[in-house]
This record gives structure tokens, C-alpha cells and sequence, in this order.
């Protein structure tokens, strides 16, 4: 039984000090469409505006197999919900592939990070 108690309050623990994971995005990961007017990432924690960030890159244009990764300009920014954070290029987005790599900051929990990919045709 002491087993059980030990393995529940590690369990326990991580959940507590776990950070703020990605809902929804928009576009959705993985998907293809039209450049988007923003990019939204809403999380299951309010975030922390100042240590939260994000950033988009470009990872691959069609016809141009060795296309390096090209880093886009981006304005970030908190939505309305405090839980959101808002990329908004600086212009329509040209066709190809891209990735959104995140960092999300909630109270004095450690941060997360991850990413989501979508494709412009």
C-alpha cells in the first residue's frame, strides 16, 4: 500500500506544477488553407502575458526542396481571453509550410512549450 501512496502523490505533484497545455488552435494542426488573417493558440491556463511567446517559421516552399527554415514576421499578442496569445503576420503568408513553436507561462507553474504546424496553398 505505501507503493500506491508514494506513486498517487507523484502523480499528484506533476499535475499540480504542470503548465498551461494548448486547447484549440487555429488553424488547426496539420491543416491546409488560405493564409491566415492570425493564428490563434488558446490554452487551459490564463497565461502570463510577459514571459509568454511565440514565434512562426517558415519551413518549406513549394519547388524549393532545400529551402532553409525562415523565421516570419509576427505581431504577438494577448487575446481577449487571458488564456489566448495572438500571432497576426505582418503580411499574407506565402504558400508553403509553417510551424508555430510556443512557450506558455501560468502563474509560478513552470513553463510549456510545444508546436503546431499547418500549410498555406
Amino acid at each position: 500500500m505505501r507503493h500506491l501512496s508514494i506513486a498517487s502523490a507523484a502523480l499528484w505533484s506533476a499535475a499540480v506544477f504542470a503548465g498551461p497545455d494548448l486547447a484549440a488552435v487555429s488553424p488547426a494542426d496539420q491543416s491546409e488553407g488560405v493564409s491566415p488573417e492570425r493564428i490563434t493558440l488558446r490554452f487551459t491556463d490564463r497565461l502570463v502575458a510577459r514571459r509568454s511567446a511565440a514565434k512562426l517559421t517558415m519551413t518549406a516552399m513549394p519547388g524549393m526542396a532545400d529551402h532553409p527554415p525562415m523565421g516570419m514576421a509576427v505581431t504577438v499578442s494577448a487575446g481577449e481571453d487571458p488564456r489566448t496569445m495572438l500571432l497576426t503576420p505582418d503580411q499574407p503568408l506565402p504558400r508553403g509550410s509553417y510551424r508555430v513553436d510556443w512557450r506558455a507561462v501560468s502563474g509560478d507553474q513552470p513553463p510549456s512549450t510545444g508546436s503546431t504546424r499547418f500549410t498555406v496553398r
